[in-house]
């Protein structure tokens, strides 16, 4: 796994700081791949809501300054609850983002932050907007880029149902490129009964495209990744073991000492 950091981890810093001066710091803790998170992009974006864009020559400034590092472009995208043009300007902005910044493998990861009436049965209970994702899937993919999903109001189980669905809707190459972003504590946060890892265990290894790592205890975020409500070594060992390669990402809370809770949370899942 190639360990790293998001940008909405640096809220306290980046009102005083550039996104290259932060990235710079979590270079320093570590970090291998950098998730660039809309609303925490500083010079990097412009707008907000459906006006929000990339700044794609500053995002060139920011990975032409870290060659080493692999990146990725993440946003709020109501893809599950609203139909959404893939001939849009903002969804084609985004496309522009993810290949400005992925390299040979770009990569651009949504979130629906709409709350759904989950988790689904069967199929049968998947809402019609959510089946719309076989038209942004299949123009990501025309333009190279990799799509993963991930919304908290749904297990694991439900958005590998979702992702099963639309790709037997478009073609197989297209469908290759569309996957998940599992986040196991989120799961925990919102299903207590549930067994995220046993969920995230069952996925096929071609539909995980990027991992989160967090923790929580007593219903609290912890600062970094550690001991917890999750057994963040059991899913380490799980990734390893599927062959998962890609990138794991420390979504840590925003906090003064940001940085060394990164830290700390790489040298937690390297022990």
């Amino acid at each position: 796994m190639i360990f790293g950091a998001i940008t909405n981890s640096w809220r306290e810093q980046l009102p005083s700081h550039t996104v290259k001066e932060l990235v710079a710091a979590a270079v320093e803790k570590g970090a291998k791949h950098i998730e660039l998170r809309q609303t925490c992009l500083g010079e990097c974006e412009s707008g907000a809501g459906d006006d929000w864009r990339p700044n794609l020559e500053e995002l060139r400034a920011v990975v032409e300054a870290y060659p080493s590092l692999t990146f990725d472009l993440a946003m709020a995208l109501p893809c599950l609850t609203q139909k959404i043009d893939p001939e849009g300007d903002m969804f084609q902005a985004a496309l522009a983002g993810a290949k400005m910044v992925g390299g040979s493998q770009p990569h651009l990861r949504v979130v629906d932050p709409a709350p759904l009436d989950g988790p689904w049965s069967s199929p049968s209970d998947i809402p019609e907007e959510a089946l719309g994702l076989a038209g942004l899937a299949t123009e990501a993919a025309r333009q190279g880029v990799i799509m993963s999903l991930e919304n908290s109001s749904l297990p694991i189980r439900n958005m590998a149902m979702l992702v099963e669905q639309v790709r037997s809707m478009v073609s197989e190459s297209v469908g290759a490129g569309l996957g998940l972003c599992p986040d196991p504590t989120n799961q925990l946060r919102r299903f207590p009964d549930s067994d995220p890892l046993a969920e995230l265990d069952a996925l096929p290894l071609d539909m995980i495209k990027i991992v989160h790592f967090k923790q929580m205890g007593g219903g609290e975020t912890h600062p970094s990744v550690d001991e917890g409500d999750l057994d963040c070594l059991r899913m380490r060992d799980l990734l390893n073991a599927k062959g998962y390669a890609g990138a794991a990402i420390m979504e840590i809370p925003s906090d003064a000492e940001v940085f060394d809770n990164l830290e700390s949370s790489f040298q937690f899942l390297n022990s």
